[in-house]
């Protein structure tokens, strides 16, 4: 059984057969660090659930988030540790090209939200570097960007 650090149960991610555990990797389960456990191993923690309440690292990403302010996007409440393969997706340009702007071997921390009105989902991502927001239908069919941004260190 692979173990984590920051306290996620391994067996219900959706990436575990590329996943080579946080614990056994030293916090690089899918070839790069992932923050969630670099934040603890800076802390001196077992699990990030030590930090208490909504975690150091992941309350200035949602305030981030909800500060956009995007009409129909509900509240953020809490982020998940998603690893970047299973978020990806390629997102059309006007020229007709695809980019995908997350790395696969990373993680992210992200939600997803359901629109108030349709039947599509706000996908959320965001790293040390980056805000992601976009808008996708089932199976992550027909994404768009809403907001890519850098953050602000």
């Amino acid at each position: 059984m692979l173990t984590s650090i920051c306290g996620a149960d391994c067996a219900q991610c959706p990436s575990q057969s590329g996943c080579g555990g946080c614990g056994e990797t030293q916090g690089h389960p899918f070839g790069r660090a992932c923050i969630l456990a670099a934040c603890c191993r800076d802390r001196e923690q077992d699990h990030c659930g030590q930090c208490g309440g909504i975690c150091s690292l992941k309350a200035p990403l949602i305030s981030e988030f909800n500060d956009l302010r995007i009409p129909g996007m509900p509240r953020v409440i809490d982020l998940n540790a998603l690893p970047g393969a299973y978020i990806n997706l390629a997102y059309p340009l006007p020229n007709g090209q695809t980019v995908k702007l997350l790395e696969d071997g990373k993680i992210y921390l992200g939600s997803q939200l359901e629109q108030a009105q349709g039947n599509r989902c706000y996908g959320l991502a965001a790293d040390e570097k980056i805000l992601l927001v976009c808008s996708y239908g089932e199976g992550g069919s027909d994404p768009e960007i809403i907001v890519y941004k850098k953050r602000e260190q």
